[in-house]
């Protein structure tokens, strides 16, 4: 062979070697063309058909990690689903809107909608807890005190926590996320979820065919303005997020053409699937959920034989949350 080609051979043999390996030495950092796909199943604990939709998603679909709700009604059900599935990765879905607390409620107080009238609940709704964050209206000690009452919950039934997020991603705004990053090291969690959406996924012809989702789109576009500040927030406490998160506009309006479109074009790196599956039965409409059938096609969807073939041929790879925060 002629030196040149021999040259030239072996510069593509090193090419397409380094196209398949990840860079050493940098969470979240990888080579051209490799991308990884979390796939995270949200609610854990809220009923026993959210449970066993999890369970089948993971065993038979493509789910790699589900995050628990402390105070969810199928808590003790949902711990021995973790327990009983080791490969799934299991985090903490702390609840700081429309749920109840682990804390006591005199310790909590800035946090709660009812004050000392009845059982501890916090508000119920997202806006009143941004406004209320923003404001700072919230103690931060106090939201500390929850959270990490939340993950020890967790970790009293003898589970591994491998990361967190928020019920309605509640941790987009600055306040809760310094006190959840603060909570993660207090309690060696080692991960959190990047709950902004990729620029590539928010061009707006992607969702001009749905109009019910162009009120969510824009409050999602709005909300992604806090992104700069998450990013430089997680560079600085030295805890491991995905580079962003996929299904926050599509919640509730998932079908295999938005779930694809989704998944199609993927920059490099390592992404969350946000996704809510479940059954639609007695327990879950007495829950506090706007998602109620929207859960059996996600169920439906996430064990379909057919997007397993399509990660396949997107080169997309699945991998959970232990796996991701220990490379």
């Amino acid at each position: 062979m002629a030196p040149k080609l021999r040259i030239l051979d072996a510069s593509i043999r090193v090419k397409l070697f380094t196209r398949k390996t990840p860079a050493p030495g940098k969470v979240g950092c990888y080579t051209l063309s490799v991308r990884r796909l979390i796939v995270n199943a949200d609610d854990l604990g809220m009923t026993a058909g959210v449970n066993r939709a999890i369970r089948e998603t993971h065993a038979s679909g493509v789910v790699t990690s589900a995050t628990l709700m402390a105070s969810g009604a199928a808590f003790r059900d949902a711990v021995e689903l973790a327990r009983s599935t080791p490969r799934l990765s299991v985090g903490c879905h702390v609840v700081l809107v429309d749920g109840t607390p682990i804390s006591e409620q005199n310790t909590i107080s800035t946090l709660l909608s009812n004050r000392g009238a009845g059982p501890a609940r916090f508000h119920s709704s997202i806006s009143s807890v941004a406004a209320r964050a923003m404001l700072q209206h919230f103690d931060p000690d106090q939201l500390v005190s929850e959270i990490v009452a939340q993950v020890k919950q967790l970790h009293a039934a003898g589970l591994q926590v491998t990361h967190l997020d928020t019920h309605k991603h509640t941790h987009i705004f600055p306040p809760i996320l310094n006190a959840l990053a603060q909570a993660a090291r207090i309690t060696g969690v080692p991960a959190i979820r990047n709950p902004f959406v990729p620029a590539n996924s928010m061009r707006p012809r992607a969702f001009s065919r749905h109009p019910g989702l162009w009120k969510r789109y824009g409050q999602v576009r709005i909300l992604n303005t806090f992104s700069l500040r998450f990013k430089e927030k997680m560079r600085r406490s030295g805890l491991a997020t995905p580079d962003g998160a996929l299904g926050v506009v599509e919640t509730g309006s998932f079908d295999t053409t938005l779930l694809r479109q989704a998944l199609t074009d993927l920059p490099n790196g390592t992404w969350e699937l946000v996704c809510h599956p479940g059954y639609d039965d007695a327990d879950l409409r007495l829950a506090h959920t706007r998602l109620l059938a929207s859960r059996e096609r996600e169920r439906e969807l996430l064990t379909s034989p057919e997007l397993r073939e399509f990660l396949e041929q997107q080169s997309i790879r699945l991998i959970g949350y232990r796996e991701f925060a220990g490379s």
